[in-house]
Formats: structure tokens, sequence, C-alpha cells
């Protein structure tokens, strides 16, 4: 008899995120359980309940998905489940915290694919300001642009303590530099848009960080992607179906939100897939994301 593919989503919050459940279901999955409000101090024993329970060669029928709001936690997450392996038995490992881990993955990937299409540049030829970077998507985004290299500012609203804390990290973490800027007023905004090539927007939803005036302002600007699609959209301007349409009085093209769901949703349910087909346990996190979304976006 064929094994089970069976999922256990863990969660900091208290509650499992729904679309999650909803994208491992479709993705073919057997079993989902929750474990709501877990610390990381509990993972590894969760853990090896999962794998001990099962004898080595079905390890890959067993997963292991790790939620909520926060990117390092996550990864920290994942590390400690890595740490609760008993070789040979094992299982796999996804982290997709909010859906950030995929949603940044879709917006790097279709930012690449407009600025190599249209503009005839790869990240590594470009400098990228990240608007809420201290939060899961924007942080995510500015690590997958750093490493593919791209000179990246991360923009702090209220000043540039938290995100020179997140700089730091980001450099401990993945041996990335990343420029830790103030942009805690409109005017230190258009300065910071001033000089560079590309915008992610990954604020709150519902805020607007930049005007279509700030952006028209903007000289070099080629590419400008936004990931919130509750109005006042992050960048006025970027209609949230956009996908690399002209951005009125600049010489930009925008992303918007529902441009980068279809690829955040696909790149989510391939790496659940891929799970599921996996001949040996995986570990996956954005940079896997990132890969996977790439190739759907081009």
């Amino acid at each position: 008899m064929a094994a089970k593919n069976i999922l256990h989503m863990l969660t900091p919050h208290k509650h499992v995120s729904p679309f999650d459940v909803n994208m491992a279901v479709d993705a073919g999955y057997d079993s989902v359980t929750p474990y709501e409000e877990v610390t990381i101090d509990e993972v590894p024993d969760l853990v090896q309940d999962v794998i001990f329970s099962r004898p080595p060669d079905r390890g890959v029928n067993s997963a292991v998905f790790f939620g909520g709001d926060d990117a390092v936690l996550a990864l920290d997450m994942i590390d400690a489940a890595k740490g609760a392996m008993v070789p040979p038995f094992g299982c796999n490992v996804m982290a997709d915290p909010a859906g950030s881990f995929t949603t940044a993955a879709a917006m790097v990937a279709l930012v690449e694919k407009t600025l190599k299409a249209e503009k005839g540049k790869t990240l590594a030829d470009v400098s990228i300001a990240v608007f809420g970077a201290t939060g899961v998507v924007g942080y995510c985004s500015a690590v997958i642009a750093a490493l593919e290299g791209a000179k990246v500012k991360i923009v702090g609203y209220s000043g540039v303590k938290r995100v020179q804390d997140r700089a730091d990290e980001m450099k401990e973490r993945f041996g990335i530099e990343v420029e830790a800027v103030d942009g805690s007023s409109d005017e230190k905004n258009q300065a910071i848009i001033s000089d560079v090539e590309v915008i992610f927007s990954a604020a709150k939803a519902g805020v607007q960080v930049l005007s279509l005036k700030q952006l028209q302002a903007a000289g070099n600007l080629l590419v400008a992607a936004d990931v919130n699609a509750v109005p006042p959209l992050g960048l006025e301007g970027i209609d949230v179906m956009a996908n690399g349409e002209p951005i009125e009085g600049t010489n930009a093209l925008g992303i918007g939100a529902l441009a980068v769901g279809p690829i955040k949703s696909n790149t989510e349910q391939g790496l659940l897939k891929r799970m599921i087909e996996a001949g040996e346990p995986q570990y996956l996190d954005f940079r896997d994301a990132f890969q996977l979304a790439r190739s759907l976006a081009s």
C-alpha cells in the first residue's frame, strides 16, 4: 500500500493560515494537521515525533511546514528542525511565513523578467530601494536581490535604527551588504529614490508609500513593484493588475500585486508538490522559492 503524504503545519500564532491549508491539500497532501502557538523550543520534539513514527524509507512522505509572520523566526525554526534530524530518519521541511517567502520570490522574479525583457538589465546591474524592509516580504525581497548582486537600500519609515538592525542581521546570516537608510519623511524618501533604478514596495497594506508625483521625479527609475492590493495602494499610479505597464509621466514600468499573486500561488504550490515528489528530504526557504518563481515568470 502506498504511503500517505502527511503535512504537519506549525505556527507560533493562534491559527495556521487557511490559505496555506488550501494550497497543501490542492498540492496533493492526504493529511494536513495544524499545530498552533508553537515555540521554537518545541520544534525538535515535534519533528522527532514526525520522523520516528515512520521507517526511514518513508521519511519523504512526511513534511513539516512553518508559518507565522516572522521571516527570521521561520528560518530559525528550519534550522531547529534540521538539528533534530537523526539520519537515516528524516522528513521534508518548508517555511513560508504569511506567504512572504513565495510573495517576495514572485515579486523579485517578475521585476527581473521585466528588467531583462524591457530594459536589457539584470538585478546585478541595478540599485534597489526596499520599502517595508522590516516586514517579512520586504526582508526576503531585499535578501534575494542582494544575493543576486543588486545594490540594495532598505528604507526605515521610523528612522534608521530598525532597518540598521535588519541590515546587520542580513550580513551575519547571509553574508550580504545592504544599506540602511532613513525614510521618515517625504523629502527623505524622494532623495532615496532619486538615484535607484528599482523600487520594491512591501509596506503595510492600505498605506501609500510613494505618490505618483514622487515616482515621476525619480529620474533613474526603470521598474517599480507593489505587493499591496488594498487601497490606497503602496505606489500610486501602478494598477494592481499591471505587469510591466508604463507608469504615467515616467520611463518606468510598474508591477502590481495581482500580477505577483499568480506566480506567488504557483510557487508555493510548486514547492509543496516538490516535497511530495522528492526522493530525499528537502529543506525549502525563500531562496528555493525564488529559483522556482524565476522559472515560472520566464
